[in-house]
């Protein structure tokens, strides 16, 4: 077997990659003199080839040593003996030195968790001192948004480094946080930079399938504000999940009425129970109904556009209006009337109302 077959063998270093290698060491083995212009670019573009096909610079340097020690071997044992051993001893450098960066990656992955963790449950040990190391200015304001997949997303998972990369790249490392936690991806950016969870939402729907929703908090300042805000994006949510919004993405900041109304969960079952409980003696159960209302508040009371939207006639949606009407002594059509209907529609979808039998 010839040089260039055994060190690529024994290395796993194709061939053609080491071909201009071989004639550069005959050459300097017969002649001592070194390697011209041209074999020099011609080894560079070997290197080049060899990183952008995914081969590992400790295995080029690895058929170098050995493509030496079997060239200078035919003619000078004892200086193949030397180059042998310099072959082992860069090998156990590069041992040493690829563990060490193994464990500081991970030391660096392990303290990045760890912080994120205290950082949006709000545990303040060092917090300070340890968002400096990340990149954070913790008595500014901030603003977190979050992504949710229909799979929760993993802490390896590439979706994080590659929008991570893509922020960084464009407002720099020490603006953003970009995490995982909860089965979340967690964008945590200063509210001064607008333009951030324009470009989470950009990446997020460039790699994902239809069914992601992003949430985004408030502005909030400080290491409290930014537990806050990550509260407020879940919660956000949460929200368009119980009332069936159709956006992707919901601000807290469009959505306050909604806890308003849950904060007296006694006053909203009231309204409920007063207001939308005659439609459960309804021919066909309340569902039928409610669903209609919902679609005459989103089309702004346009019964036509109502009625494409529930793929029913406009004759169908004015019949059940009118048993609405009936039933419940509310009309969409009065503004008083609407606004305690639509309100009592939103309360109905918070509750869960109707419950699945009565639906």
């Amino acid at each position: 077997m010839d040089v260039l077959a055994h060190v690529s063998e024994a290395t796993g270093v194709p061939a053609d990659l080491l071909g201009g290698y071989i004639p550069v060491l005959t050459a300097a083995a017969s002649t001592g003199r070194l390697p011209g212009r041209d074999a020099v670019e011609a080894l560079r573009a070997s290197g080049t080839a060899a990183a952008e096909r995914g081969v590992p610079l400790r295995a080029v340097a690895d058929a170098c040593l050995l493509a030496a020690e079997l060239t200078v071997r035919a003619t000078c044992p004892a200086d193949a003996s030397v180059l042998g051993a310099v072959r082992r001893a860069v090998a156990a450098y590069a041992d040493g030195y690829e563990h060490a960066q193994l464990r500081a990656i991970r030391e660096e992955e392990n303290a990045r968790r760890e912080f994120v963790d205290d950082l949006l449950q709000g545990r303040a040990d060092r917090l300070a001192e340890r968002a400096a190391h990340f990149g954070l200015r913790l008595a500014e304001a901030y603003v977190v948004a979050v992504a949710r997949d229909v799979k929760p997303i993993e802490d390896g998972d590439p979706l994080l480094r590659r929008v991570e990369h893509a922020l960084v790249t464009r407002f720099g490392s020490h603006n953003i946080l970009v995490a995982v936690r909860d089965g979340l991806l967690v964008c945590v950016t200063p509210a001064s930079l607008g333009a951030a969870v324009g470009e989470f939402t950009h990446h997020v729907r460039g790699n994902l399938g239809s069914g992601w929703r992003i949430g985004v908090g408030r502005s909030h300042r400080g290491p409290g504000g930014v537990v806050t805000s990550f509260r407020e994006a879940g919660e956000a949510i949460g929200l368009g999940d119980r009332l069936g919004l159709l956006p992707q993405v919901l601000k807290a900041a469009d959505l306050l009425v909604f806890p308003v109304l849950l904060r007296d969960r006694e006053a909203i079952d009231d309204l409920v129970a007063t207001v939308l409980g005659p439609l459960t003696g309804a021919r066909g159960g309340p569902a039928p109904l409610l669903e209609t209302l919902e679609a005459v508040f989103a089309a702004q009371g346009n019964q036509t556009a109502a009625a494409r939207r529930l793929g029913v006639s406009t004759r169908a949606v004015t019949y059940r209006l009118e048993r609405i009407r009936r039933l419940t002594g509310f009309s969409p059509d009065d503004p008083t009337q609407r606004f305690t209907l639509e309100t009592a529609v939103m309360g109905a979808r918070l509750l869960g109302w109707p419950a699945p039998e009565q639906g």
